[in-house]
């Protein structure tokens, strides 16, 4: 199946019958390598998700957050603000969070995919188009994955969430600061967010 996607709209949701995770994986593939520069794709739901990049005042808050972090990763594993799809198999879901902290390793392959399981910390900026996700289905996939952190820049609302202590139904920990303020990152982290300036 060849699908073929020349100017997407804000947001496009491509639902095949009856498609299993596998073969949504292939169709991404496909629909991926001929998206043209500023969109990427997820797999959220059952269904592929074609999505414009953020705003560039984004990208002011990804380098940050990047630049904070960088200090404090586990030792082999590198904080990028870099299109990356995470593949979550056993949930039949696949990401491309805004910025994330995943050992090294995992861009030793050739595939456009790479293992969840190699993310120390995970972040998403919400838009209108991906709020919901971000905020429900996001936080439950992740914490199932066993991703020690989740943070969520909800740029809708002016707050930052991280969630940690990845458990069967998401977190159990939850802390949230409104933009302006500085929130703690745990293990394997153990430093703070500072946020002054964010709220645009």
């Amino acid at each position: 199946m060849a699908v073929m996607v020349e100017t997407p709209p804000p947001m496009l949701t491509i639902q095949g019958p009856e498609a299993d995770f596998e073969e949504l994986c292939r169709i991404l593939e496909k629909i991926d390598a001929d998206l043209p520069d500023g969109y990427y794709t997820e797999i959220i739901g059952g269904k592929i998700v074609v999505s414009p990049w953020s705003r560039a005042f984004y990208d002011l808050i990804l380098d940050e957050l990047v630049d904070q972090l960088s200090p404090h990763v586990p030792k082999g594993h590198r904080a990028r603000a870099y299109p990356s799809l995470y593949k979550f198999a056993e949930q039949s879901r696949a990401y491309g969070p805004d910025f994330h902290v995943a050992d090294s390793s995992a861009l030793r392959t050739d595939s456009i995919y790479r293992p969840g399981d190699a993310l120390s910390l995970v972040g998403e900026l919400t838009s209108g188009s991906t709020a919901d996700a971000d905020r429900v289905e996001k936080v439950e996939v992740y914490g199932k994955a066993g991703v020690p952190v989740y943070v969520l820049v909800d740029m809708l609302t002016g707050t930052v969430t991280v969630y940690s202590e990845p458990s069967d139904h998401g977190y159990r920990t939850r802390t949230q600061i409104e933009f302006g303020g500085a929130v703690h990152v745990p293990a394997p982290f153990d430093c703070k967010l500072d946020t002054s300036g964010w709220a645009n």
